[in-house]
């Protein structure tokens, strides 16, 4: 019974309410930050759960009115009452359904997002140039923040690889979704006989490894320091100020050069490496569930085609959900919205379907 379940939910949050305020929970900071989750975690669902008791109450109320009420007026009221309060029920169900679901926990952190240009040469470097702005605009829009910390420039322009870091609210549940081969139908600048030509760029996103998530050990790490190549004023090529970490176990390496300061650098890099090594336990649960949700088929394996973005019929197709919008303008221009969101509504039912809930 769903009323059972969230009753519950409601004696947890409250039970957690309690913990985060004692001192010696205040005093181990991991389990601090834990708890501390949970309860924001837990927060919408108790609302939702509270405004749905609220409304079966008032719906009570009002059979109660009908059944014993004599006078036509305040019967009128209440059917009206009732009827516009029973239209509210089946959404909040569904809503609650969603919310009981078991959060995937990486979906509140900051993200790792990589764009490498893949086959179509030069053109697929301009196309992962398109991508990047994409996803600048869309980031903007959030209000998340957004730092470069490495790239390779395309030779007539665009990227042959870029690395960027996105903070802010619930980064990683969004960007999830774009992980995967991204492809383009289009004339190439570069092609003097007007043919279309289809050019690739790969995305990957990496929910970003906090620093109780993983434990580094300095002696595993490897650091050469060198020139930056990238922008940066008078000091470029002249200070060792760029940074690879080298992480021995794995053969992780991470390089970082975005910032004049190679203090600030290792911090970036140190951070990007925990990311890595985060993720290589992360894909073992990617790996399992992508096998069970076509929506997440791309994060599981980076090497599936996720979506095409055919210029001369103005269209973006999302192949994991058969989705196609004629909208490729605004698409390409950050409108990318919509598509997560038909994406995050296909998961959800999908996870509603495995979690036996209809």
């Amino acid at each position: 019974m769903i009323l059972d379940k969230l009753e519950g939910v409601k004696l947890r949050f409250e039970e957690v309410g309690q913990l985060i305020t004692d001192p010696t929970i205040i005093n181990d900071m991991k389990k601090y930050v834990k708890l501390n989750k949970e309860y924001k975690d837990l927060e919408p669902l108790v609302e939702t759960y509270n405004n749905y008791k609220n409304i079966l109450s008032n719906i009570q109320s009002a059979k109660d009115i009908l059944a014993t009420e004599k006078d036509e007026e305040m019967r009128e009221m209440a059917k009206m009452e009732l009827d516009e309060l029973e239209e509210k029920i089946g959404p909040l169900e569904e809503e609650i359904k969603i919310l009981l679901l078991p959060k995937d926990p990486e979906d509140d952190k900051n993200a790792i997002l990589e764009i490498r240009a893949g086959t179509g040469g030069d053109e697929a470097s301009i196309f992962a140039g398109d991508l990047f702005r994409m996803y600048t605009h869309f980031c903007e829009n959030k209000k998340w923040k957004i730092e470069v910390t490495n790239l390779s420039e395309g030779t007539v322009g665009g990227y042959k690889e870029i690395v960027m870091k996105v903070s802010g609210k619930g980064v990683y549940g969004i960007l999830k979704y774009e992980s995967g081969v991204h492809r383009v139908q289009r004339v190439p600048q570069t092609e003097t006989q007007g043919r279309v030509h289809t050019s690739a760029a790969t995305v990957a996103v990496l929910p970003e490894a906090e620093e109780f998530d993983i434990d580094l050990r300095q002696e595993d790490i490897r650091k050469d320091t060198y020139c930056s190549s990238g922008p940066g004023g008078q000091s470029v090529n002249t200070t060792y100020s760029a940074v690879r970490l080298v992480h021995i176990p794995s053969g992780i390496v991470v390089t970082c050069q975005d910032q004049k300061s190679q203090l600030k650098n290792l911090d970036k890099a140190m951070a990007e490496l925990r990311t890595r090594l985060y993720n290589l336990e992360y894909q073992k649960y990617i790996d399992e569930i992508s096998s069970k949700r076509k929506t997440m088929v791309s994060t599981g394996d980076r090497s599936a085609k996720i979506r095409t973005y055919n210029y001369p019929q103005g269209r973006v197709t999302d192949h994991r959900i058969n989705l196609t919008l004629y909208n490729l303008p605004a698409i390409i221009g950050g409108d990318i919205q919509d598509v997560i969101e038909q994406l995050q509504m296909a998961e959800n039912a999908e996870r509603l379907k495995e979690a036996g809930v209809e």
